[in-house]
């Protein structure tokens, strides 16, 4: 697996601040994409034990409030391997921290159904994320005003409460924002 990015203090990709890795590799090729150097799978640098132990040691201050996966497409079968094993790590190191991942992929539709998306390690990936944004982005319903998503069609999951309910569930945010 290769990435293209880490930022060790984003407030941009999910609620608090967070560590956000931005992996390589996207088929969506979704127009208008914010990040189009990363649809090629070997963009960037390779994903090393070293890259993880970095993750691992930016995760540590107590005002990081977890980590969050995008790209790319995290649920590309060829990134989900090396994500659960960072995603195991992390859960078992920091339990309090949450985990945000960006998909072009439907969770009910394509990633908890069979489609190219899943593979032996997608419900694993999936069990260890709090939140999932779903959907590719849609340049005809873009919208800044949006929090923590670029088009209208994309969807805030609660993964846990959505796995456990057996229907999708949508995330609230703690703190309520003002409009």
């Amino acid at each position: 697996m290769y990435y293209g990015e880490i930022k060790k203090c984003d407030i941009a990709n999910g609620e608090g601040v967070r560590v956000s890795l931005f992996v390589s590799g996207c088929t969506h090729h979704c127009p208008g994409c914010f990040n189009q150097d990363t649809w090629d799978f070997h963009y960037g640098k390779e994903y090393t034990e070293e890259t993880e132990r970095e993750i691992l040691d930016a995760l540590s201050p107590e005002y990081i409030t977890g980590l969050t996966l995008l790209g790319g497409e995290p649920f590309e079968p060829q990134n989900q391997k090396e994500l659960v094993r960072l995603l195991r790590k992390v859960r078992a190191q920091y339990p309090s921290k949450t985990v945000w991942c960006y998909s072009g992929y439907l969770l009910d539709r394509e990633l908890l159904s069979e489609s190219r998306a899943r593979c032996e390690y997608t419900d694993e990936m999936l069990s260890m994320i709090d939140v999932l944004v779903d959907g590719r982005f849609v340049e005809k319903q873009k919208d800044i005003r949006l929090v923590f998503r670029g088009s209208s069609n994309q969807r805030l999951i609660d993964v846990k409460k959505t796995l456990k309910d057996r229907e999708i569930v949508l995330w609230e945010p703690k703190i309520k924002r003002g409009v």
